[in-house]
């Protein structure tokens, strides 16, 4: 295959190792400055161009884009998207992932384990959000910092108002974390390749330091992940849109606590650690995918007049609830069921006998009229203004 990595850090181990690993396996590859690409919009199909010149053909891309060019890095991974070069982390992957707060969101949605965390703005709702994470100690993060930079331990809750009230006052958006005491300065790394994790490393923080980010001075040592750890991090990885991630994970009382997922993972600490060819991994992955390049299914299944993709919820009262798809009178109302959402397992294209169960989401395709119709009419809630009393109204009559 010709695969381009898109990097503004040609002699990075990561880049570096990645172009080595391509070149190993036989493969054409380039890096190319994400910044260097022009958009080409005004033809009648999407295009590139790259140091003022059309780009040559390429089957895949790998993006490792830069928290300080997400916007105009992710376009242009956008871009190719648009022209059907595969791609293993989309624009929203990497945007999703990118944005602390955005991806908590996501993750909160889908039954991720995660520290209990709060976002507040004003700060007469900052004692409140201490309180709702558990009380201090507590974790103060920016929402795009990277390597432990903007990662603050707050001991009490004074110094806490005072630390978010001062990142307020210069316009730094913050998240409120509880602080999972029994991790003792460790975490776990994860590297997800496609849809399993192919090496795990724990970190150690040194000295005092409670951040364990290699650039802070942690130690790491290579682990044998448990199958839990293992299905949250891949779980996480394919529900911020990424094939090739970091999962970053503390091992809470009750199991794995997910803090982060990165979408431009180094490799230089986990190699280092593990003695594996991740790079090789990654490069082998790309080459079995070529040819399914990932679309946005939303865009595409959205283009035909009436139909759309919608998420049905089986409500415990729903006449679908012990019946099976077949039976589920589904299919006569020309909707097809993508996928099955079933707590924390998810079912693709799902059998005609699997039986529905309350609770259940389906990912659907279909007629949207028809979609809409099996929505039920939302419970109006109470109006909050009181009607005025029958004395007043007469007077004014």
């Amino acid at each position: 295959m010709k695969l381009a990595i898109l990097s503004r850090a040609p002699q990075a181990y990561s880049t570096q190792r990645l172009r080595a690993a391509a070149v190993q396996r036989g493969h054409r590859v380039k890096v190319l400055n994400t910044l260097r690409f022009a958009i080409d919009l005004s033809g009648p199909e999407p295009d590139l161009h790259y140091r003022g010149k059309f780009l040559s053909h390429y089957d895949a891309i790998l993006p490792r884009i830069g928290a300080s060019i997400t916007y105009f890095g992710t376009a242009v991974v956008r871009q190719f998207e648009q022209m059907d070069v595969y791609t293993p982390n989309t624009a929203n992957g990497i945007i999703n992932s990118r944005d602390k707060l955005r991806a908590t969101q996501i993750l909160s949605r889908h039954n991720i384990g995660m520290p209990a965390t709060a976002f507040v703005h004003h700060r007469g709702d900052v004692r409140l959000a201490i309180d709702q994470v558990g009380g201090a100690p507590v974790v103060i993060k920016l929402l795009e910092g990277t390597q432990g930079i903007g990662v603050i331990l707050a001991p009490e809750v004074k110094i806490a108002e005072a630390i978010i009230e001062t990142l307020h006052s210069t316009n730094q958006n913050v998240l409120i974390q509880s602080f999972i005491a029994e991790s003792r300065g460790r975490d776990i790394r994860a590297l997800v390749v496609g849809d399993r994790v192919v090496a795990a490393m724990r970190r150690t923080a040194s000295g005092d330091e409670f951040r364990s980010n290699v650039h802070r001075g942690g130690t790491v040592e290579a682990i044998d992940l448990p199958a839990e750890y293992e299905q949250a991090a891949v779980r996480s990885a394919q529900i911020m849109g990424l094939r090739v991630a970091g999962v970053d994970m503390l091992e809470g009382n009750e199991g794995p606590l997910v803090m982060e997922v990165n979408s431009s993972p180094g490799l230089e600490g986990i190699e280092r650690a593990t003695g594996l060819d991740l790079a090789g991994a990654i490069v082998d992955y790309i080459g079995n995918q070529v040819a399914f390049p990932e679309i946005d299914v939303r865009q595409r299944l959205s283009v035909s007049t009436g139909y759309g993709v919608a998420e049905l919820v089986v409500h415990a009262n729903a006449d679908m609830v012990g019946r099976s798809l077949r039976d589920s009178g589904l299919r006569e109302r020309d909707i097809t069921v993508l996928t099955l959402h079933r707590g924390a397992n998810v079912i693709p294209n799902p059998k005609d006998a699997v039986e529905l169960e309350a609770g259940d989401r389906l990912l659907c395709f279909g007629k949207l009229e028809e979609m809409r119709s099996m929505i039920p009419e939302r419970r109006r809630r109470r109006p909050r203004v009181r009607k005025l009393p029958k004395e007043a109204t007469a007077a004014e009559g």
